[in-house]
């Protein structure tokens, strides 16, 4: 019994000290010192927010102000509440500075050092340039300040234990595959920064595992069946697609309207990306999206 009691404690113990050295487990890398000697182009930051999602999860579409935050998203791990990203100094990122933002942004960590839970899609714009940022960063800094908190995760135990994510990160946090393709047109290969950064689309359309891990070397854009909320997301692999009747014309113009080619019209999830997003996109980038999905790389 004594060697039982002592073998228990010595595992307890090994998992403390684990646990504290994963908490103290440094992660996120300084940006590039370039960022303040750039000039932001509030513009094209604004068009990049809305390609990004930023809009459509993080404003309350019940009567919430742009970017206050407040959008719930229900998972199998818990529920989580999208932050304020308006400037207010106190519960918004208005004491950020343009390199907190670049961290949070490319790597998923905030100005405490800690790392967001993974419905934020931090990994999909890993690639974005110091340009990039600065054009967002000087998007955001329009934005009126809105004195609304952020609403704490719910999370039940382990999954409310953020130094856990560390592990999660090693295990499941992919680069985005945005660099351009030789032989591909100047089209494709911007489709292919869109869909395979910026907007995300494997985010919701590629099949995950147990743990929430994306499955991108057996199942990408194979749909999946654990969108927040318990939704689920269809395929749109390129043979799929082409299954169903799409082609890139089609695809573009339900990108841009909501409008399949049945008449149908998306809903749900799919719905607010129109509306909060790809609709705000140019023809050529909508255009550009349908011609890398219809042409997927095998």
């Amino acid at each position: 019994m004594r060697r039982l009691v002592l073998g228990t404690g010595a595992i307890a113990m090994a998992v403390a000290i684990g646990f504290t050295v994963l908490t103290g487990w440094p992660i996120g890398a300084m940006p590039s010192s370039e960022l303040y000697n750039l000039t932001g182009d509030v513009s094209r930051g604004a068009y990049l927010a809305r390609a990004s999602g930023c809009i459509a999860c993080h404003t309350n579409a019940e009567g919430g102000s742009p970017l206050a935050g407040g959008v719930e998203l229900n998972t199998p791990f818990g529920t989580l509440f999208s932050p304020n990203l308006t400037t207010d100094k106190e519960h918004g990122i208005g004491d950020w500075n343009v390199e907190q933002f670049a961290v949070a942004v490319r790597q998923g960590i905030s100005p405490e050092g800690q790392p967001y839970y993974p419905a934020f899609t931090y990994p999909f714009y890993a690639d974005f340039t110091d340009q990039d940022i600065v054009d967002l960063w000087s998007a955001f800094q329009t934005v009126p300040p809105v004195d609304a908190p952020s609403r704490q995760p719910e999370m039940a135990f382990p999954f409310n234990q953020r130094a856990a994510l560390k592990l999660w990160r090693g295990l499941y946090q992919f680069d985005p595959q945005t660099e351009p393709v030789e032989g591909k047109s100047d089209a494709w290969n911007r489709g292919r920064w869109l869909v395979e950064g910026a907007t995300h689309c494997a985010a919701c359309h590629t099949t995950r595992n147990l743990l929430g891990g994306r499955k991108i070397d057996t199942a990408k854009f194979a749909g999946s069946d654990m969108l927040p909320g318990g939704g689920k997301a269809p395929p749109i692999d390129t043979d799929t697609l082409a299954e169903r009747g799409w082609d890139a014309g089609s695809l573009a113009y339900a990108l841009q309207t909501g409008i399949t080619p049945s008449g149908d019209a998306f809903g749900n999830a799919m719905g607010e990306v129109v509306l909060f997003g790809t609709q705000f996109l140019s023809t050529d980038d909508l255009a550009a999206m349908a011609e890398y999905l219809m042409d997927l790389p095998n």
